[in-house]
């Protein structure tokens, strides 16, 4: 079945709203790269762009299929979207990322760190090849490439270049008070091997602390995330996350930061803070070889 999918112009998307979080200004400039191939847009972090044995993006909510407030790049089923839509909207991430092997996970905001290995992967024709429960997908398998559904959720996109694991975070804001970003790096050690020194870590587009308010912070953020709240109420998630994945051993120049919201740049990316009902974009890493 073939099914129309949407044009958008590329030149609109090359300045982001980036949050700019020691003067708390807004700029024009990016730190991520916009790349456009094979009929989609997406951004990648440099640090890991120039690994060309892995494969990264953070793909834009455009050139999809999806109308209405899935428009149109939505890579979720379950919110309301068509099915044949969002299946299309997978193979359009495929052929840009150039693998049919995108393997998901059912995410329910934990702290899971789910392990892939060749054999241990099932799915079926309409949500595809998914893992299992969990948030965080970790894997040293070659041509499997790990992909979080996002709309103001950070994806934390991890790779060891020493060990070659690389792995795919979905924290949002319950993930993150559960520290899931220090837990992955931890089962990275643990079951690779890997010394966090090494691992490269790029945190993408979400909720920034401009617009991350929690008017009940008292009743759903512990105290000991206290000092990251705003006059206002807002929460730095962000350095939320630096922070964590520096306590587990990850070197703080290795850590890139989009410093780019969701909801601030909702012509770009799917923001259920500023949209309501809406779709959801994909974050995409694997190993090529």
């Amino acid at each position: 079945m073939d099914i129309p999918c949407s044009i958008f112009d590329i030149q609109n998307q090359k300045k982001l709203k980036q949050f700019d979080c020691s003067t708390a200004n807004k700029t024009g400039e990016s730190l991520v790269i916009l790349t456009h191939k094979n009929g989609a847009s997406f951004y990648r972090f440099e640090s890991l762009a120039r690994f060309s044995e892995i494969r990264h993006g953070i793909f834009t909510r455009h050139f999809g299929c999806s109308t209405g407030p899935f428009e149109s790049l939505n890579v979720s089923f379950g919110l309301g979207d068509k099915t044949a839509q969002v299946r299309e909207n997978r193979q359009v991430i495929a052929r840009a990322i150039g693998s049919n092997n995108l393997i998901f996970a059912q995410q329910v905001h934990g702290d899971q760190v789910l392990i892939l290995n060749p054999a241990n992967f099932a799915g079926d024709e309409s949500s595809g090849p998914v893992l299992g429960t969990g948030d965080a997908l970790v894997t040293d398998a070659c041509g499997k490439f790990l992909t979080i559904q996002l709309a103001d959720c950070q994806s934390i996109l991890l790779y060891d270049a020493s060990r070659r694991v690389v792995a795919n975070i979905h924290s949002g804001w319950r993930s993150s008070i559960r520290n899931i970003a220090g837990r992955t790096v931890q089962i990275m050690q643990k079951h690779f091997k890997c010394h966090p020194a090494d691992i490269m870590a790029g945190i993408g587009p979400s909720l920034g602390p401009c617009c991350a308010e929690f008017v009940n912070y008292r009743k759903e953020i512990p105290e000991i995330f206290w000092r990251y709240k705003t006059a206002n109420d807002h929460f730095d998630f962000w350095s939320i996350s630096r922070d964590q994945l520096a306590d587990a051993g990850v070197s703080p120049q290795n850590i890139e930061v989009s410093n780019v919201c969701t909801r601030c740049n909702t012509a770009v990316f799917f923001s259920y803070r500023g949209e309501g009902q809406t779709g959801r974009f994909a974050s995409v890493i694997g190993l090529t070889e």
